[in-house]
């Protein structure tokens, strides 16, 4: 009876418009893709800075396996912890600002050994409405109050903690959100924590590589100080280029971290190949400034060619460019439209985006050409 329940709610999903569907490339991740054979134009990635093909992190990590081999055969705290880990931990805390950084394995992971290790019972996490799903997931995770507020809106994260009678508090929010494409009001959120006297754990999945000075992220773009109560969580598998995340913060609460966050504590630690490959991505990162500035071109040249049409673009000053639709079938017919013309643009849907907020999500990265991105604004104003 089991299997009949989950095949009807798998085609429930599927007469919804809401079935996922995976596909397999054919080639490494960059603007051209194939799948089946066809060649396609992918407005898909993440990889904001063109890194993930680059051929000096494919030499990095060539010469870390062939010096230190592929995998590291222990967690960080058994034997796991290779010099090159250490080396990109104290390169990540010099580039970031703060005292220490940790690694961790994925970014879903670091979100679920951050908050746990921070509170629990008793304690209240306050959570912008629009949060990542690690972020969510790791507030229940960590069994204190949860109390989440609307997207963005400080005076409403204010009587929230005004009103808490919570032991500790704790203030959670992504920099740059991951399917609108904008920024969170971060300096409100440093001076509520301070005034509060509660931590600010930020995560700069989209923001680290891209944003502020050399790439330093949103808590350089902001231009905030490496707070004591703040603590900053970054990804490599976006503009760094290859895989993994890192958390930077205080001695003391890295201290802490390394002691208590169980994703961090009970699971292997990744390659030492790639370790390698990040301390070659993060000197690119911070020389990158031609990267960044060509993926505010592109930025501008997809924006200006779809105004004036049908197609609202949320306001994004980032590499994520959201088309708001609306409609699950109508969202999964114009991208379907753009698959056929050789545009690959995936269509956002419920529960990654609230009900009727569906969208194509369009990703640009410092690869694409002019022409790419023309092509793909001619052929949405077409179907317009």
């Amino acid at each position: 009876m089991i299997w009949e329940e989950l095949q009807s709610e798998v085609d429930a999903l599927r007469a919804a418009g809401l079935k996922r569907e995976r596909r397999t490339l054919d080639f490494p991740c960059g603007p051209q893709a194939r799948v089946d054979g066809r060649p396609l134009i992918s407005f898909c990635s993440n990889d904001y800075l063109g890194l993930a093909n680059d051929p000096a992190l494919i030499d990095a990590a060539s010469a870390g396996a062939r010096t230190w081999g592929v995998g590291s055969g222990a967690s960080h705290l058994v034997s796991g912890h290779l010099t090159p880990h250490a080396a990109l931990e104290q390169k990540l805390a010099d580039f970031t600002g703060f005292a220490r950084a940790l690694l961790f394995s994925t970014g879903y992971m670091a979100n679920l050994g951050i908050v746990p290790a921070l509170v629990g019972r008793k304690d209240a996490v306050f959570a912008d409405r629009l949060n990542h799903a690690s972020l969510i997931d790791a507030v229940q995770l960590s069994r204190a109050d949860s109390q989440r507020y609307a997207h963005g809106d400080l005076a409403a994260l204010e009587r929230l903690l005004a009103a808490s009678p919570a032991r500790r508090k704790l203030i959670l929010s992504d920099a740059v959100f991951s399917m609108d494409g904008d920024l969170a009001p971060l300096p409100g959120l440093l001076e509520l924590a301070e005034r509060f006297d509660a931590w600010l754990v930020i995560d700069d999945a989209h923001g680290f590589g891209v944003l502020g000075a050399q790439g330093r992220g949103s808590i350089a773009h902001f231009q905030l100080p490496a707070a004591r109560r703040l603590l900053y969580m970054g990804t490599f598998g976006k503009a760094a280029g290859a895989a993994g995340a890192f958390v930077a913060g205080d001695t003391t609460v890295i201290d802490w971290l390394e002691q208590r966050a169980r994703t961090y504590i009970f699971t292997t630690a990744a390659s030492p190949a790639i370790a390698c490959a990040l301390l070659a991505s993060l000197e690119l990162i911070a020389s990158g400034d031609a990267r960044r500035s060509r993926l505010w071109q592109l930025i501008a040249q997809l924006r200006d060619g779809l105004a004036g049409t049908r197609w609202r673009l949320l306001p994004s000053p980032t590499a994520i460019q959201p088309v708001l639709i609306g409609d699950n079938h109508e969202t999964l017919r114009v991208a379907g439209a753009l698959y056929e013309r050789g545009l690959w643009v995936p269509a956002i849907r419920p529960p990654t985006v609230a009900a009727g907020t569906a969208r194509l999500r369009v990703s640009l990265t410092a690869s694409h050409s002019d022409e790419q991105v023309a092509l793909l604004v001619d052929a949405l104003r077409e179907l317009a």
